[in-house]
């Protein structure tokens, strides 16, 4: 029977989120977040460059991925980086994404004038 073993980074990160105070379902998306970093880079994610950084931000988006799917991503990698490597600059290289607002839908006079009236009736 083979033992499976947990990297040493991995093992470290799950410690500094205990540390943290950090939730059991936080703890799983952020290790699931820098899995699927370690997976696009093909190496440990803590030999990470800058220009690593940008290209995987930019695969995120060219796949169409949420900007919350994707900001939280990017605070995986923020609390790895920052925390777990002790590597704070590479915090700079990192950029979140605005969720687009949706403008509100605007009635016309006449709609508005049918919804008085309908309520009138009642």
């Amino acid at each position: 029977m083979t033992e499976e073993r947990t990297p040493p980074l991995r093992e470290r990160m799950i410690e500094d989120m205990r540390i943290h105070a950090m939730g059991d379902k936080a703890q799983k998306a952020h290790i699931r977040a820098v899995k699927d970093f370690a997976l696009f880079l093909g190496r440990s994610p803590d030999t990470a460059t800058p220009d690593d950084l940008r290209t995987y931000q930019l695969h995120m988006t060219d796949t169409g991925m949420t900007p919350t799917t994707y900001n939280a991503r990017i605070m995986a990698l923020r609390f790895l980086f920052g925390k777990t490597c002790g590597r704070e600059e590479m915090k700079k290289y990192m950029q979140f994404r605005t969720q687009p607002r949706k403008l509100p839908t605007v009635l016309s006079i006449e709609d508005v004038s049918e919804i008085l009236a309908a309520c009138g009736r009642c």
